[in-house]
């Protein structure tokens, strides 16, 4: 083949559809030094009727701008989502910082919970090696929690997915059916407790989600708690 991109093949044989797409390969703007040509090439949908490659290049480019479309109302939903929990998440911390008790501090998370967040279940739970009787919030003996749950607080991290019907049993003893949750350990350099949420749909916690703003509340939670114990002694 010439290096010109307006000289003919020059053929051995008879023209093939290898040599056409080699020469169109390597002559890209074949159709824009040729517009005519448009009107004269066809492709035929699956049902058969055919139409000219330029309404084939629209009906692709409609395609890909509804698609484009659709990924755009996706991400303009999840920023709308993450807008509302950011802003639920900076109240709640609020409160927290300006609670003057545990059962305060307890009260502001369980709350929160159930009204901004709608979570359908919600615990905090606190360790102490002799619990005392508390009845505005759980306080358990650590040894127990972690002969109970213990996999759920080794690694220090939050836990997502559908868990064992005894771990459930212990976060949420009076929630009946629980299909999945999400548990965040109060673990700083011992362990203090832990939050848990928890849903009925078995797929709305996964191992999938985020867990940045549950993580970002259990920090803040383990910086307040030391101050608050110190009070009540």
């Amino acid at each position: 083949m010439s290096a010109s991109n307006d000289t003919a093949v020059k053929l051995d044989g008879e023209l093939n559809d290898d040599l056409v797409r080699q020469y169109l390969k390597n002559n890209s703007d074949f159709l824009q030094r040729n517009p005519e040509m448009l009107d004269h090439l066809h492709i035929s949908h699956a049902s058969g009727s055919a139409v000219s490659l330029v309404e084939k290049q629209v009906g692709v480019l409609r395609e890909r701008n509804i698609d484009m479309r659709r990924r755009l109302s996706t991400l303009t939903a999840n920023a709308r989502d993450n807008d509302k929990l950011y802003e639920n998440t900076r109240v709640l911390i609020i409160k927290l910082l300006e609670a003057s008790s545990i059962k305060e501090l307890h009260n502001a998370f369980i709350d929160a919970m159930r009204d901004d967040f709608k979570v359908e279940h919600a615990s905090m739970i606190l360790f102490l090696e002799e619990p005392q009787e508390k009845d505005s919030y759980r306080v358990e003996s650590l040894k127990d929690a972690e002969k109970d749950i213990g996999p759920l607080l080794k690694s220090g991290k939050a836990i997502c997915g559908a868990l064992r019907k005894n771990e459930l049993s212990y976060l949420f003893p009076q929630a009946g059916d629980i299909g999945s949750a999400a548990v965040m350990p109060l673990d700083a350099s011992e362990q203090l407790g832990l939050l848990a949420v928890g849903s009925s749909d078995a797929a709305h916690y996964n191992t999938a989600m985020g867990t940045l703003f549950l993580t970002h509340i259990a920090e803040v939670i383990v910086r307040i708690l030391p101050r608050l114990q110190g009070e009540q002694d």
